[in-house]
């Protein structure tokens, strides 16, 4: 798909680009830092199918030097457009290329292209970018790990089959992380943190 120039497809990303993009960058770290507990991210505005939480993650970490893969509902036009203008990031065809992805619920089955780093190279590894309806919808969970004090029981309605393929994809210090956004919420999940079904790890 071609990207759009004309500028009838562009929209303000933020009311306040500079403290809103601070505000947005700052939530994302600290999602990051404290795996499960939500963070306010509702700076941005909605972009399509775009929740402000997630136009928000991608307005804070994405950049000329981020390549992007696209799952195709958020494949359009209007938010080709707003991505290429607002951060200036490639959007890219192949997975294996990818340094983030874009993702909703129907893509979360098969994460087997996207380049979960080396030894060498662990932080050369693809962040996902996931929009959920909810994210206390779903069974209750165990995570441990950095930043998390004990246990934290997380409740992110994915399918079993996401947590197979995450833990396919991790081998610290290689993996894929994870940043789950919703309405005006996101929570972080790195490759650090392990995620407990009772008393298995589920990845």
């Amino acid at each position: 798909m071609t990207t759009p120039h004309s500028s009838h497809w562009l929209q303000p990303a933020f009311d306040d680009p500079v403290l809103d993009a601070q505000v947005s960058f700052r939530a994302a770290l600290a999602a990051l830092a404290e795996p499960g507990l939500a963070q306010p991210m509702a700076r941005a505005h909605t972009l399509g199918d775009l929740a402000p939480a997630t136009y928000g993650l991608c307005l804070a970490f994405l950049d000329s030097d981020t390549p992007l893969w696209l799952a195709p509902r958020f494949d359009t036009p209007l938010i080709r457009a707003n991505l290429a203008f607002h951060c200036g990031c490639p959007i890219v065809a192949e997975r294996e290329i990818a340094l983030f992805a874009l993702l909703d619920e129907s893509e979360l089955d098969d994460l087997s292209d996207f380049d979960n780093g080396s030894e060498r190279y662990p932080d050369q590894s693809c962040t996902l970018l996931i929009q959920l309806d909810d994210l206390h919808a779903g069974p209750a969970l165990r995570w441990r790990g950095p930043g998390i004090k004990d246990v934290r029981s997380v409740s992110l309605p994915l399918p079993a089959s996401f947590w197979q393929q995450r833990q396919a994809r991790n081998a610290f210090p290689r993996g894929l992380d994870c940043f789950f956004a919703a309405s005006g919420e996101v929570i972080g999940l790195p490759r650090s943190t392990r995620v407990l079904i009772e008393n298995e790890e589920a990845a």
